[in-house]
């Protein structure tokens, strides 16, 4: 049956019944005549020397003879069209020869011999040249018939000059087969000759004038201007060269089509707006591309400038910076001289204070010697009164004291002596009395030197520190040490090790850091022995490995026992953070535990006894409903983050599961994913209505023949070429890749967790309602939980009608699953549609190409060469696949054009057409 390999599987696939109706039918139209019974009849219509009479009794079968050569030609075995194109039969020839006689009366109007232009003009009224051009297109449907015709010299030639035929549907037919012969390797080029044979042949001033005429008045023929402007399009922007394709459509404009497609806008006719919207589309605007080129000039213009201001404000930056900086270093320096003149003063003041002191002094002494002369006087004055002593006036001003017995000759012993002790001198402020001596005078200058000496030597002075007695020995650090008269000014003189001391917890350091093969610790005081230890006389009831790790966990808190019991019973996160209590759950006291505790607190023991776990143990596990409170702590202490941690989660798998679902573009991809795989598998296997979604993954395993192309690629190829509109489906899946990694059953266990703990929450408050704390946090966070849960609602809705919505089960088919597959398709099909990315048309996208600057007189020239090049070397990229001459593929070609316009790879800015495939992988052109 001479059917191409794609047609011959299609055929394999038909039952037996099927196939022998076909035979039949083959059989039926299948012509039995050889190739030369119609080259004989061909010949005998082209004989000169055939009478008028004979040729009309003879024409009038040509017709038929055509069609039925045309049958053969389109439906014998390709053998018989071998012997019809044969060198012994040259049918291509005869039938190249027997065109150009019916058309010589309509081409040329004028001929050898009258007879000849009678035979003629009788031919061309009929539809022989129709059928002719029907003959040549199936001849031209193998490959070896058309490599004849593009070889000969007059085939393409007398295919184009039919356009001059009065029948609209052969003028239709010509174009179409002309269209399909442009977009083969090497085809461009013929037709263009065509086309000036043409001209010179029938006179044209312009190439395609009459075509355009024909155009211009065939216009209440639809299907003939469809062709027409199908031809236009194809003729025009199937080359890859960009200055000649402007040239080819700036001829077309000098014949008015552009002016003519502007009346045309308004037609009725779909495929006539069609083909009419694609040439626009194609339309290579050189103003679009010389705005577009000025337009990525001043954006690189701009971009310089912007390069400019930063560098101008990175240095503007580097300068405030460095100024700044100079400026704190002069405010250091300024403090630093305060400090110094502060330090200064302070001497100065300590001095002051000191000589202060001493002048305070010396004024208290003088105060008390005065007081003492005042008492003197006074007791002096009562005995000269009581007629003890008398007293004396000498010639120099000075005062006596003399006894009465002396003055009198009488005194007794006694008083003689008591009196004696009394004699002498007396020198002070009264004249009339002789005053005692004065106080010494005041010792500024004698006394200061040492006093301030002494004043410095107590400065000086060092607290001297005691050794410090460790319980194990501990190694050596060898530093360097100041002597005490070194630290005077250092910062040693305003810190307090001794205090650090104090806060730190020593023991621990003793354990990291002591030396090894030292026995237990020394016994400093028996209240801080470890338990541990031997001598101990402590009593400890828990096991020795927990009660470590509740010391160490109590230290960490750094709280008493009463501090934290009281904490954990008013539930106060502030005192004690949740990470300590969520720790502290973990010593939650066992059963065993508290009987240990409550015997030896029954048998009266001294608690002094137990450890500091012990006793804290002791008092911990008094508290009533322990675990439901620290429960509820640690709920509280997690409940914020718990929230902002399940809320993306579940966020994520709304957007994920909505987009999955509603998405038309994955709909497609899958819908041409079901059609590929049923027409690979339902002869054997018969179709499926759908497949689940981890057949998605076998896409890479599914090979071709030839191993170099998976089925995933295939199908990336499909989607470019047949479905441009779905090759980004990805876009519409949004947050996937997240919700690939949520849990949503532990999301919604979580969820259900947060409730428990808040209906804990609530018993308690009504058992404590007078806590204001527990009252603040049911009345804030209660909404929020209630949105939560409504989102943990809704997500697992959406992701259960995403499920069943592909034909998978929720129950089996966690989040997990169901997600990743879309993930590692959507990856796996980026990967293959990057490996053959159609290059992006449009040269707009160049304004973001980085160039190297020049200078600006020269700026715009290059620009535009850089343009035009870069457009090149994407036609280059481009790397099309022509057709070389596939057997059937000219029939394919002109089946799809009547489907699909023809779309330039790249058109002009804004095209909606960018990229559109127009054939199957088998037929790029």
């Amino acid at each position: 049956m001479n059917l191409p390999p794609d047609k011959a599987r299609l055929l394999r696939q038909y039952d037996n019944e099927k196939k022998w109706e076909l035979i039949c039918d083959q059989e039926r139209f299948q012509v039995k005549n050889p190739p030369h019974t119609y080259i004989q009849k061909l010949k005998g219509y082209l004989d000169p020397a055939v009478t008028r009479k004979k040729f009309r009794r003879r024409v009038q079968e040509s017709t038929q003879v055509l069609r039925e050569l045309e049958i053969s030609l389109r439906t014998n075995h390709i053998g018989w069209v071998r012997e019809f194109l044969n060198e012994e039969n040259k049918g291509l020839d005869v039938l190249v020869e027997y065109l150009s006689f019916a058309q010589y009366a309509v081409t040329y109007n004028t001929l050898p011999s009258r007879r000849t232009l009678k035979n003629s003009r009788l031919v061309s009224k009929k539809d022989d040249v129709h059928v002719c051009i029907m003959c040549l297109r199936a001849i031209m449907n193998y490959q070896y018939g058309f490599n004849m015709v593009m070889s000969h010299p007059h085939a393409v030639n007398e295919i184009a000059l039919s356009l001059n035929n009065k029948n609209p549907r052969t003028k239709a037919l010509v174009l179409e087969l002309l269209a399909a012969v442009c977009l083969v390797r090497g085809g461009h080029e013929i037709i263009l000759s065509a086309f000036d044979n043409f001209k010179e042949v029938c006179g044209e001033k312009q190439r395609f004038e009459k075509l355009m005429e024909h155009f211009r008045n065939e216009d209440n023929n639809i299907d003939f201007m469809v062709a027409c402007m199908q031809f236009i399009n194809i003729v025009v922007h199937s080359v890859e060269d960009m200055n000649f394709r402007v040239h080819l459509q700036y001829e077309f404009t000098k014949l008015g089509l552009d002016e003519y497609l502007d009346k045309l806008k308004h037609t009725e006719s779909d495929k006539l707006q069609v083909q009419i919207q694609a040439y626009l589309d194609n339309v290579f605007d050189v103003g679009a591309l010389l705005e577009d080129a000025e337009t990525k000039n001043a954006a690189l213009e701009r971009v310089e400038e912007l390069e400019e201001n930063i560098s101008h404000l990175s240095e503007k930056l580097q300068d405030t910076e460095n100024e700044a900086m100079a400026k704190i270093v002069e405010l250091e320096k300024q403090l630093m001289q305060r400090n110094k003149e502060l330090d200064v003063v302070r001497e100065i003041y300590k001095d002051a204070n000191t000589q202060v002191h001493t002048l305070r002094k010396m004024v208290k002494e003088k105060e008390e010697a005065i007081q003492r002369q005042s008492t003197l006087e006074k007791k002096i004055h009562e005995l000269e009164k009581q007629g003890t002593i008398k007293i004396q006036k000498k010639g120099d001003g000075d005062i006596s004291i003399l006894p009465v017995a002396v003055a009198s000759g009488t005194l007794p012993s006694g008083s003689e002596a008591t009196a004696g002790t009394c004699v002498g001198p007396v020198t002070g402020a009264m004249p009339s009395v002789p005053l005692p001596p004065p106080p010494p005078p005041l010792p500024c200058f004698p006394i200061l030197p040492a006093f301030v000496i002494s004043f410095s030597l107590m400065s000086l002075a060092v607290k001297i520190k005691k050794p410090i007695k460790t319980k194990f020995r501990m190694p050596v650090f060898n530093w360097v040490a100041l002597k005490p008269n070194q630290i005077n000014g250092t910062v040693f003189n305003e810190i307090d090790d001794e205090r650090i001391l104090e806060d730190l917890n020593v023991d621990e350091f003793e354990e990291i850091f002591k030396t090894k093969a030292q026995g237990p610790a020394i016994d400093l005081t028996s209240s801080k022995q470890k338990i541990t230890q031997k001598g101990s006389n402590k009593v400890t009831l828990l096991e020795a490995n927990r009660a470590k790790n509740l010391a160490i966990t109590l230290r960490k808190a750094g709280k008493t026992a009463d501090e934290i019991c009281k904490a954990i019973q008013v539930f106060d996160l502030k005192t004690l953070p949740v990470d300590f209590v969520e720790c502290l759950m973990r010593f939650l006291p066992t059963e065993n535990e508290v009987k240990v505790l409550r015997l030896y607190e029954r048998e009266r023991k001294p608690l002094e006894n137990l450890t500091d776990e012990d006793r804290f143990m002791m008092q911990f596990s008094k508290i009533e409903r322990l675990m439901q409170k620290m429960t509820i702590m640690a709920f509280i202490g997690n409940f914020t983050e718990s929230i902002q941690m399940l809320t993306p989660q579940l966020h994520a798998v709304i957007a994920a599961s909505v987009s999955i679902k509603s998405s038309q573009k994955l709909k497609k991809i899958l819908e041409i994913i079901l059609a590929l795989g049923n027409y690979m598998n339902s002869s054997k296997r018969g179709a499926v209505y759908g497949f689940k979604l981890q057949s998605l993954d076998l896409l890479l395993d599914t090979k071709s023949t030839d191993r170099k192309q998976t089925l995933l690629h295939y199908i990336s190829n499909v989607v470019k070429e047949k479905y441009h509109q779905v090759s980004l489906f990805y876009n519409e899946l949004h947050y996937v890749e997240k919700a690939a990694a949520v849990s949503l059953e532990n999301v919604l266990l979580d969820v259900k967790e947060l409730q428990r703990g808040l209906d804990l929450t609530k018993r308690e408050y009504t058992m404590h309602d007078h806590n204001t704390m527990l009252k603040e946090f049911i009345h804030n966070n209660e909404g929020k939980l209630k949105k939560l849960q409504d989102d943990a609602k809704i997500a697992q809705d959406a992701f259960d009608d995403a499920v069943k919505y592909f034909g998978e089960n929720p129950k089996t088919t966690p989040p997990s699953v169901f997600f990743p597959v879309f993930v590692r398709f959507v990856k796996a099909y980026k990967r293959k549609r990057g490996m053959q990315q159609c290059p992006i048309g449009g040269y707009s996208l160049l304004i973001f190409t980085p160039i190297s600057f020049q200078s600006p007189s020269h700026k715009t020239k290059r620009q535009q060469q850089e343009l035009i090049a870069e457009l090149r070397r994407r036609q280059v990229k481009d790397n099309r696949h022509v057709y070389e001459g596939k057997d059937g593929a000219i029939e394919d070609i002109i089946t799809v054009l009547k489907t699909v316009p023809f779309t330039a790879r790249t058109a002009k800015r804004g095209s909606r057409f960018f990229c559109e495939p127009v054939l199957t992988e088998e037929f790029h052109y």
